[in-house]
């Protein structure tokens, strides 16, 4: 997605909680309603407190409030869909030695998670 293209996608997430999901929707091609149990399936509640997500509390990750509204993911990548999903994807090729593991995390899933986490703001 282009510049342009996600700036116009960032102002519609900063509508009410239904335009958000489904702008989210449009930007990631995923289901926020699916990224959230995919978020629970892979247990990345053991390490993030993820708003909406029951049990997910925990401080070993940063928390992921708000992230549709963050500038950078992993503290050096633009928020981007495209960077979001591989981030989740392969989080150690994107970054050797990051704490975050490869959880083999599928693209359909990824999709759906980055949906979920761009709802959160």
């Amino acid at each position: 997605m282009s510049g342009r293209w996600w700036g116009v996608a960032v102002l519609l997430l900063a509508g009410c909680k239904r335009d958000a999901e489904q702008s989210a929707a449009i930007v990631t091609g995923g289901d926020p309603a699916l990224g959230k149990a995919a978020i629970s399936r892979y247990g990345c509640g053991s390490c993030h407190t993820i708003p909406g997500v029951p049990g997910a509390t925990a401080t070993v990750g940063p928390p992921l409030q708000a992230l549709g509204q963050r500038t950078f993911l992993a503290g050096r990548l633009p928020n981007s869909p495209e960077n979001l999903m591989q981030w989740v994807r392969h989080p150690q090729e994107l970054e050797q030695g990051t704490a975050m593991p490869n959880l083999d995390v599928t693209e359909e899933d990824a999709r759906h998670i980055a949906a979920y986490l761009y709802t959160l703001r």
